[in-house]
């Protein structure tokens, strides 16, 4: 599978092949199945379809690794009209966001002084005020393994005035069970998820079975703790061994939470709603859906047979 990864990303450049794909009825259909939209009105009309099906929501307004000021307001700029919209629904309780630092702005050179850390802070800043004004709070997403401590420093210095804002761990980085340790205090938010980037051994699990049992582990301690931790997992093994872990920490349910991408197993989402627990869905939109869809596969092209799998069986 990663003789994959240089041609899907070869793909996710293409312009001619974006449309060409996004024009064919199955691969439009698709598309839908994964991505709800481009835009902050078909990102709302999902996220209140899924909240009626006794669904949470978390919402990522696409784009990464964005090299222009311009861009990064923008994106900023689109946050606050989605938290907005949301407010205005009625559906702040049931949705938060998800943001990427290096969308607004992590990834920008200094100018006069000012670092692209700085830059992201602000915009950050900016959209926790938003989603506080809208009833709810933002987790920042986690990228590669070169910016985890840059967004955990900006993370400590968000949570000095807006404490509620979660965090994302991949357990497939060595360093992870400290961190793990590190944010399992009363009031923290985590989102434990294996890892989608291709990492180098030395600071990264490489096998599946090493990442699993790594996943584990971080379980425990995230599921032992004070905080509030949010299992981001499609796999069925994962969920059974995290249900049994909340038991065996007394953990009743609300006191945690399942997250799982949107289109991918919604059978299973709706059944563990079903059954009590807190199953929040990550809504990806916006205008870079295409590569979003190939920067995923080329990542992890293990994601290439789970994407297929899930066309045929949704479930």
């Amino acid at each position: 599978m990663s003789l994959l990864r240089q041609p899907i990303l070869v793909l996710a450049r293409s312009t001619k092949v974006k449309e060409l794909i996004s024009t064919l009825p199955v691969s439009s259909g698709v598309v839908a199945s994964y991505v709800p939209g481009e835009t902050t009105e078909a990102a709302v009309r999902a996220t209140a379809d899924l909240v009626a099906d006794g669904l949470a929501v978390t919402l990522d307004f696409l784009g990464e690794d964005t090299t222009d000021q311009a861009q990064a307001d923008r994106t900023v700029a689109a946050y606050v009209e989605l938290l907005e919209q949301l407010s205005t629904r009625g559906l702040g309780r049931r949705a938060e966001v998800s943001v990427k630092l290096s969308a607004i702005g992590q990834a920008l050179p200094t100018r006069d002084g000012v670092t692209g850390q700085a830059v992201a802070l602000a915009g950050a800043r900016t959209i926790c005020l938003a989603a506080r004004n809208a009833g709810t709070s933002v987790t920042l997403d986690m990228e590669d393994h070169t910016t985890t401590d840059r967004t955990l420093e900006i993370l400590r210095e968000l949570r000095k005035d807006f404490p509620e804002t979660g965090a994302v761990l991949q357990a497939a980085l060595l360093r992870t069970e400290d961190d793990c340790r590190a944010l399992a205090h009363e009031g923290s938010r985590v989102r434990l998820c294996k890892g989608a980037y291709l990492e180098p051994a030395d600071v990264a699990h490489q096998e599946r079975a090493e990442i699993d049992k790594a996943y584990v582990r971080c379980l425990k301690i995230l599921l032992a703790g004070q905080g509030y931790p949010m299992i981001a997992t499609h796999d069925p093994r994962m969920v059974q061994i995290a249900s049994s872990l909340a038991s065996r920490y007394g953990r009743a349910q609300g006191t945690y939470e399942f997250q799982m991408l949107y289109g991918i197993r919604p059978a299973e989402q709706r059944r563990l709603a079903a059954a009590g627990e807190t199953m929040r869905v990550y809504v990806p939109y916006g205008a870079e859906w295409y590569g979003y869809l190939m920067r995923r596969m080329a990542e992890k092209p293990g994601n290439v047979s789970l994407f297929l799998r899930s066309l045929v069986r949704k479930k």
